[in-house]
């Protein structure tokens, strides 16, 4: 391969896996015939006005109103869209959530409820738990983002401190019927985890949530664990006011995967796919994928071999800098290579946001340390400031996209030639 056609490799399997998750692909196959009597469409996350465009290409215009992350609206002839705030919850998205509610009571067992929910929900639907303020909401949630806690501990607890997760925007709508689309972007693909479960019943308990605060070291103002210490309102999966709820995953990290990997074979490659599930501290997933990789290097037939994974990395901030799962995964694999010849890699969030910069990631090769001594900078040094993005805007490797507008996890690819 040419000097950079590795690299266009590697990008257009990522464009790939974005695509196939397209809410222009995936919505209409699982939308019913438009019902005769009242639809009323909410949804919540990074692609749900994505999703809501859909809905409106194949029914027309509709009532109802969606939260999406900002910079990710699209146009909708009758379905509001609001834009809020994520990682972090903001007012904009306080108030939306509290107009979601207002907008499903009074509903009868005749009318439909059709939620559009994926990745971002968390923090884009939000009414606390009695007791707690939104302020005191978002010091838990940006402790848990930082802490390195995985998405499903994260959730539990963020359920729990909720008014609306957890199944309770579900019993907002009874006695109506609900059929909720969602767009994965947790491992396992667990519908009580995507978005916090807002209309799955959950199994976790308050106990499980304080659980989870002590492991990771986060502390809480006493309105939380006053919260805590009480029953929540998240409703068990037999809860009776879920009996007319579906929840269908539509799209899904491994489907993604397996569209990748096709392109992957027509470019002449071969492939191992490593799982679309995993889970753990970006650093040291990275140093355990360069050693697979450059012992798949020295034992692999001819012809070039490209290794897949999905999941979702977390990363425990230690430093000040700015990055992300995916870059740091990436700044801490080229470490890990020292410049290997022939290895390739690329590490994207496939929303386009790799944490909470405007970046969906990275590209590596063997050039990259050397340009980064180049460009006055130490790999070492960034990766304990958290600064891969700042690392990889230096020495050329930031792959931006802007918003996808889907969301179905972690994408890595690691081309061997």
């Amino acid at each position: 391969m040419g000097q950079d056609r590795p690299g266009l490799l590697l990008r257009s399997l990522f464009d790939r896996a974005v695509a196939v998750a397209d809410p222009m692909r995936v919505i209409a196959p699982h939308l019913p015939e438009r019902p005769c009597g009242r639809v009323v469409v909410i949804g919540a996350g990074k692609a749900s006005a994505r999703m809501a465009e859909a809905v409106e290409v194949a029914w027309g215009p509709c009532e109802g109103i969606v939260i999406t992350r900002y910079g990710h609206a699209r146009p909708c002839r009758g379905i509001e869209i609001v834009e809020a705030a994520h990682p972090v919850p903001d007012t904009a998205g306080l108030a939306a959530t509290g107009r979601i509610l207002a907008l499903l009571e009074r509903l009868g067992p005749g009318d439909l409820v059709l939620a559009l929910i994926s990745g971002g929900a968390s923090a884009l639907l939000v009414a606390p738990a009695e007791g707690v303020t939104l302020a005191e909401k978002q010091a838990v949630n940006a402790a848990l983002l930082a802490s390195g806690a995985p998405i499903q501990a994260m959730n539990t607890v963020r359920k729990h401190l909720s008014r609306v997760k957890g199944g309770q925007l579900a019993a907002a709508a009874h006695p109506a019927r609900m059929l909720t689309l969602m767009i994965s972007d947790v491992p396992g693909d667990d519908p009580a985890v995507i978005g916090s479960g807002p209309t799955v019943g959950e199994t976790s308990t308050p106990a499980d949530a304080r659980a989870i605060l002590a492991r990771w070291h986060i502390a809480v103002p006493d309105s939380v664990s006053t919260a805590l210490m009480r029953t929540t309102g998240v409703l068990a999966p037999d809860d009776a006011r879920l009996a007319r709820v579906e929840n269908r995953v539509i799209a899904a990290p491994a489907r993604s995967l397996v569209a990748a990997a096709d392109l992957a074979r027509d470019a002449g490659c071969s492939v191992e796919i490593l799982g679309d599930r995993i889970e753990g501290e970006a650093r040291e997933v990275a140093e355990a994928h360069a050693a697979l990789a450059l012992a798949r290097q020295a034992g692999k037939a001819a012809g070039p071999l490209v290794l897949l994974s999905g999941g979702e990395l977390t990363v425990t901030r230690r430093g000040n800098g700015v990055g992300g799962p995916n870059a740091e995964y990436a700044l801490a694999l080229a470490i890990a290579l020292r410049g290997a010849p022939g290895i390739h890699a690329i590490a994207c969030d496939t929303d386009g946001v790799d944490g909470a910069a405007e970046v969906a990631g990275a590209l590596i090769g063997p050039g990259t340390l050397a340009a980064a001594r180049a460009a006055g900078r130490d790999p070492a040094e960034a990766l304990a400031a958290n600064d891969a993005h700042g690392f990889f805007a230096a020495v050329g490797g930031q792959v931006v996209t802007g918003p996808t507008l889907t969301n179905v996890n972690d994408f890595r690819a690691i081309l061997i030639l």
